[in-house]
């Protein structure tokens, strides 16, 4: 670590502590040249994969337009801010722990639409229909169908 004052390449380690989250690290430092003392900070940094286009073209990651997406598909439907916040980290989360570099589109849309399709049927179906670009009123019958037979999304009247 250089010296942030003489630019000197050594120092040395003279505290180190952990963040209560325990995902932060604070060394104190002391430079051995100028006797100045500094702090660092060590955060894990995680990668997310490069995300390529139908196209074939490559963007980076961005958390803002996975939040549009869903946010638009969920435009005035009664879902809770935390279950929206819960699903982009879940996806996330996939996304991070593939251990891939780089993403096919098709499959963040996928994982979209999985977890649209836990939150509300409503917003599955519409971003389904620009996802699937659907074209006639079959394509809508058949993701309607779809899912009113997942017995997953049946809710149970007793409860």
């Amino acid at each position: 670590m250089h010296c942030p004052f003489c630019h000197q390449e050594d120092t040395q380690v003279i505290d180190t502590r952990t963040s209560e989250e325990g995902d932060i690290t604070r060394r104190r430092r002391r430079c051995s040249h100028c006797d100045k003392r500094f702090t660092t900070y060590e955060r894990i940094e995680l990668a997310m994969p490069v995300i390529v286009k139908k196209n074939g073209s490559r963007t980076e990651f961005e958390s803002s337009k996975l939040r549009g997406s869903l946010m638009l598909a969920l435009r005035k439907r009664p879902v809770p801010a935390d279950a929206v916040d819960g699903a982009l980290q879940r996806i996330e989360e996939k996304l991070r722990s593939s251990g891939e570099r780089e993403i096919l589109s098709g499959q963040i849309g996928e994982l979209v639409m999985r977890e649209l399709k836990r939150l509300d049927k409503i917003a599955y179906i519409r971003f389904a229909s620009v996802y699937r670009s659907f074209e006639d009123i079959a394509e809508f019958r058949d993701a309607i169908n779809e899912v009113d037979l997942d017995p997953k999304l049946v809710k149970n009247p007793d409860k």
